[in-house]
């Protein structure tokens, strides 16, 4: 499980005094907690790993349009402050897709759907993160989705 291979990072960061790493690992496991905390009221999640993948992903976004802002507003420290973090949560996510595979799969959910036109962009994209969420950037999916649709 992630959790698990998070928690172990912890402690070796930890004992390595690596304390960027350590921070970093530290915010993740407070994101999960919070999710944890918030899905209390709502249906039990039968995969831990989704979730968590979920968590993570959020939390890659988030640093990214902060590392754009930073970069924008010429203050270079913190971007490269915030790509640190990104680097240390995507050791936790699976490998994701690369464009060509990502291709492969819009073609095949297309195939099976019938999907013809822009109008089927939402059953696209619902049965793409259904099928790929953990492994695929759906920001990056969508505009793949809407060009394989338009054409």
């Amino acid at each position: 499980m992630i959790r698990d291979d998070i928690k172990a990072a912890l402690i070796t960061a930890m004992k390595g005094g690596d304390k960027a790493t350590t921070g970093t690992i530290r915010l993740i496991q407070s994101a999960i907690k919070n999710r944890d905390i918030e899905g209390r009221t709502q249906a039990a999640v039968t995969d831990d790993d989704a979730l968590v993948v979920e968590v993570l992903q959020k939390m890659v976004k988030q640093r990214r349009e902060s590392i754009e802002m930073y970069e924008k507003g010429n203050r270079p420290e913190l971007a490269a402050a915030e790509a640190g973090e990104v680097a240390v949560i995507e050791r936790f996510l699976p490998a994701q897709m690369d464009d060509a595979q990502t291709a492969a799969a819009i073609e095949a959910i297309k195939a099976d759907l019938g999907a013809t036109g822009m109008k089927d962009m939402g059953r696209v994209m619902a049965e793409l993160k259904a099928r790929h969420g953990s492994t695929l950037d759906m920001s990056k999916a969508s505009s793949a989705v809407k060009a394989a649709l338009a054409g």
